[in-house]
């Protein structure tokens, strides 16, 4: 009864990779009983990470939905790399739980999640795992690092208990009393609890007048106040609890699942406070988009107002079916009731992020923006007889992972895949694989690289004359050629005068330069020339457009080589962003591939943090991701767009032209 009253509260388990989340989803079903006993990451059993790509990995690379009586869980990604996926969630919870170690030097890895759940004011706790592994002072530093990365107040609820550099149990905060983990314990707050617990009492004062001046006239408030104010704030977003424990050791379990109970926002509250105008009709949000085996498409949905019926439409779509997840395991139902996340079968229209049971003037839920690729492969079928279906599986993918975008080079022709690392697009091919049985080969794609010319040259001659014994083919032109400035593209004209050359021909002459245009002497399209018909001569019955493209052709091979041609390349503006610690490993990095620093500042939104803006060879664009994640820990990223054409590096361009004779 209290769950139909209250709902089934959504809530999102996220960390960095390697921080135990997906073992701490385990742990969370067994003490819920909707597991007999937690399955282990190494042995491929959880609930979590069912597909092969996750298994193969030992990683979380998708959403994974665990429903329960009271609680629905989405086992989120960790990697930087499928980063997408836990924002697309995140939207859709009514709180978070935020994984991470023991470790000071890490704490830093959680700054991104920290600030996205802070922008989208997302209530949470944070979870301190591998309690087993940690120190009383390494937990005490990890809890100060975690504050530097959080705009929240982080305030401890728990305090772990150390004999020696052994973990035997916590201390609650607010009942002052001991937990163990296997022994009894009965023990009096130390200096460091007290103060822990004092920090606690003196932030949520910072919310309560009355708790402030319980403190101030040292009055100890009871427990039950303190229970009421910490619920209140946690579920307002104004502070964030920690607890910790043991995932794989099942320590400090039940405490956790208490703390989410209690102190997270019913989804009743959560539709209040994102300001949702009530109705009765269905308003569902996509959270994400996948392929099932059995029931095909599905859209991972939550319920923001209304209830849903089997049988029901949504934006003139009737789902096939509506189920609850559990792992990879769909549970059919009659109904989803408001606040909760479910899957809808064959939405064939929905796109994750799409809002869904609106009407024509209500403003669509606001969604998270898709990410800006920064590595990519081309790719080709290794079967010749599969280029036919290849489009149509990768807008799958797409439509899975809206991170994945994709295109077929208008220049190199190669059809490209961009994500947002080597693992993530690794992963992609590997489901073009095994659900579509679309084996892929892949290289690094190529830079489309451009011609231009130094110098102009005047009064090229073509001449095209054949003779076959009926009507021969004549054209006979002359050309002047002269560079433009960057980025002015192509531009042909023409000055001839007294009829030399028949108006009739002169697009024939046009067509035979944009033609030479496409492919110039080094190899490359050529731009930034303008080229100019000036004179000629014709045949009265062997001419025609054909001849005169042909002798157009003639006269740029010939003049081209003669004007200075060079090689230019794709340069980007890229901006840079990462903590201000990391400001001149950023320059460093950005002078390493010939990039040219236009200046940094300080984010306007993220304090702490620098952004750092330059001018990079597109053709150092894929190493400079990689390599920006290693110097920051993982939490740089950027932002790109092309910007111009620049000429390249004498030493490089002879480099670049060996490679390719």
């Amino acid at each position: 009864m209290q769950d139909h009253k209250l709902g089934r509260r959504n809530i999102a388990i996220v960390g960095p990779y390697g921080s135990g989340k997906t073992s701490l989803l385990e742990s969370l079903l067994a003490d819920l009983g909707a597991i007999n006993r937690p399955g282990r990451v190494e042995a491929g059993n959880t609930v979590g990470d069912s597909a092969p790509e996750a298994r193969s990995r030992q990683m979380t690379v998708e959403i994974n939905v665990a429903s329960t009586a009271s609680l629905t869980f989405l086992d989120c990604p960790g990697s930087v790399e499928f980063q997408q996926e836990t924002w697309n969630a995140l939207i859709g919870v009514d709180g978070a739980i935020v994984v991470c170690e023991a470790d000071p030097d890490r704490a830093l890895t959680l700054a991104p999640i920290f600030h996205f759940l802070d922008s989208w004011e997302i209530p949470h706790c944070v979870f301190i795992n591998k309690l087993e592994r940690a120190t009383e002072a390494r937990w005490q530093a990890t809890l100060d690092s975690l504050r530097s990365c959080c705009s929240r107040p982080l305030v401890a609820q728990q305090y772990p208990l150390f004999q020696g550099d052994r973990a035997v149990g916590f201390v609650d905060l607010i009942s002052e009393q001991s937990c163990s983990f296997g022994e009894a314990l009965n023990l009096p707050l130390s200096m460091a609890e007290t103060a822990a617990r004092n920090t606690l009492l003196e932030t949520l004062a910072n919310y309560d007048d009355h708790l402030l001046e319980e403190l101030l006239e040292e009055i100890e408030p009871p427990v039950e106040e303190i229970l009421d104010d910490l619920r209140q704030d946690v579920s307002a977003d104004l502070i964030v609890p920690v607890l910790t424990g043991s995932a794989q050791l099942h320590w400090g379990i039940s405490a956790l699942l208490a703390a989410l109970q209690q102190e997270m926002p019913t989804p009743a509250e959560t539709v209040q406070h994102r300001r949702l105008i009530p109705c009765d009709r269905p308003v569902a949000q996509v959270l994400k988009t996948f392929f099932h085996p059995q029931a095909g498409k599905l859209s991972l949905v939550r319920l923001w107002q209304g209830e849903l019926q089997e049988g029901d439409t949504l934006d003139g779509d009737r789902p096939s079916g509506i189920y609850r997840l559990m792992g990879d395991q769909l549970q059919s139902v009659q109904q989803a009731r408001c606040g909760e996340i479910v899957a809808l079968g064959r939405m064939e229209s929905a796109l994750t992020g799409d809002s869904l049971g609106l009407d024509a003037v209500d403003s669509p839920l606001p969604r998270v923006a898709i990410q800006t690729p920064v590595y990519a492969l081309a790719l080709t079928p290794e079967r010749r007889s599969d280029e036919v279906k290849l489009g149509q599986c990768l807008r799958r993918l797409q439509e899975e992972d809206p991170s994945l975008q994709w295109e077929q080079h208008g220049d190199t022709h190669e059809v490209i895949l961009w994500g947002q690392g080597e693992i993530h697009l690794q992963v992609a091919l590997d489901r073009l694989r095994r659900k579509y049985n679309l084996p892929m080969t892949t290289h690094l794609p190529q830079v489309p690289f451009r011609e231009t010319i130094r110098s102009a040259v005047s009064g090229v001659h073509g001449r095209y004359k054949h003779q076959t014994g009926g009507h021969g083919q004549f054209g006979d032109v002359y050309l002047d050629i002269q560079p433009l400035p960057r980025g002015e593209g192509f531009r042909f004209q023409e000055t001839v005068v007294g009829g030399v050359v028949p108006r009739q021909y002169i697009p024939g002459v046009e067509s035979g330069v944009r033609e030479f245009l496409e492919r110039g002497p080094l190899g490359f399209p050529l731009v930034d020339v303008e080229v100019t018909l000036t004179h000629g001569s014709y045949h009265s019955v062997d001419s025609s457009e054909q001849a005169f493209r042909q002798a157009a052709r003639l006269a740029m091979q010939s003049g081209i080589p003669a004007a200075e041609p060079l090689l230019l390349e794709p340069i980007l503006q890229v901006e840079l962003f990462a903590p201000a610690v990391f400001t001149s490993a950023m320059l460093r990095l950005l002078s390493g591939h010939r990039g040219q620093i236009l200046g940094y500042e300080s984010c306007d939104n993220r304090e702490g943090w620098d952004q750092v803006s330059a001018y990079l060879p597109q053709a150092e664009m894929q190493a400079l991701g990689i390599e920006l994640r290693s110097v920051t820990q993982g939490v740089g990223f950027f932002h790109w767009r092309h910007s111009h054409l620049a000429e390249v590096p004498e030493r490089l361009q002879q480099q670049l032209l060996s490679d390719r004779s």
